[in-house]
């Protein structure tokens, strides 16, 4: 079975429901840019020059679009949401500038990595800038709630990405372990960017949970399916260098389904290239034909979807409304896509 079986190929023709919330809310995500480029300005010429770089790329803005929809979705005030959208995206940003330099990633958006291009210390000390900004725009909001709810998830982030890197090559890591490290390092901003929008429009504490669990558990479909598509995709699709995860020592789904299943050979292949990271020529590919002999990429889609079960669930107890529609359409969208 070749090992991207079970990820689902978006048809060209088919469409995309980011770009249809996309074009729905475009006039207000013109206005989350526009405070995106004022709040990247700076004395010092090499902040907006590398920041923009990065959120130049694009990238799926999914975060900011959540924090917009799920506002529009209860009918909150959207000036407001503008300015915690830009928080979000700024969130998002430094988080990539500071993995990308702990990574050593080449690519970043379909581009060099900004590290490459501007250094390693450049990119850490603009990512703190954006870090800064972010928390500025929460507190010019002057909820007490949404800052808690904002900062809460920036600092979960930073101690996932911490207990990710603590993972690295160890091959005792369990499912539970890969789990929690992916709540924290990708779904915490996923469910923080929906739960503010229900709190925006003064709603009961039940309607930011519903959506913080809607974007929770979307945060985690999409991860896993993201490092499925590690294994699985083409880099021209995904925009990154595929295998990153397996050079890096990642313990990411695919290879644990097939450490799972692993026999004694291909025991000491993990040992010696995830542990060991002793990786040589063809050894990527000999990953892969050991993830789909063990059906990995099926398994890992499988618990992809589990998720997006669960953030379905989550979304019906939300008001009927064109909008919720089409964030029900993005889970399904999240566990099919090819990038």
């Amino acid at each position: 079975m070749s090992s991207n079986a079970a990820i689902k190929k978006t048809p060209s023709d088919a469409i995309n429901p980011l770009e249809s919330l996309s074009d729905l809310l475009q006039e207000d995500m013109g206005k989350v840019n526009t405070l995106i480029l004022k709040n990247m300005e700076s004395k010092v010429p090499l902040i907006p020059q590398l920041a923009s770089y990065l959120i130049a790329a694009g990238g799926k803005r999914i975060r900011p679009l959540l924090t917009l929809a799920c506002t529009q979705l209860y009918d909150g005030n959207m000036p407001r949401a503008h300015r915690l959208a830009a928080s979000v995206e700024f969130i998002h940003t430094a988080t990539l500038l500071h993995d990308d330099v702990v990574d050593e990633s080449d690519e970043r958006r379909g581009q060099d990595a900004a590290n490459l291009i501007f250094g390693n210390q450049a990119s850490v000390l603009v990512g703190d800038f954006l870090f800064s900004r972010s928390f500025q725009l929460m507190v010019k909001d002057g909820s007490l709630d949404i800052l808690r709810i904002l900062s809460d998830a920036a600092a979960i982030i930073a101690q996932g990405e911490v207990l990710q890197l603590s993972m690295t090559g160890n091959l005792e890591t369990t499912m539970d372990d890969y789990i929690e490290v992916i709540k924290a390092k990708t779904a915490a901003l996923f469910a923080a960017a929906c739960e503010v929008g229900p709190i925006i429009a003064g709603q009961e504490p039940s309607a930011a949970q519903a959506m913080a669990e809607y974007g929770l558990n979307l945060g985690i479909a999409f991860q896993i399916t993201d490092d499925a598509l590690d294994y699985a995709g083409g880099q021209e699709k995904i925009g990154k260098t595929i295998g990153d995860d397996f050079r890096e020592g990642k313990m990411t789904a695919p290879v644990l389904f097939a450490l799972e299943k692993a026999d004694a050979k291909e025991k000491a292949f993990w040992t010696r290239t995830i542990k060991d990271k002793n990786q040589k020529d063809g050894d990527l590919a000999e990953a892969q034909d050991i993830i789909a002999r063990h059906d990995a990429i099926n398994l890992s889609m499988a618990l992809a979807r589990s998720y997006a079960k669960k953030a379905r669930l989550a979304l019906a107890e939300a008001p009927d409304h064109n909008i919720r529609a089409l964030l029900d359409d993005i889970v399904t969208f999240t566990i099919e896509r090819d990038n």
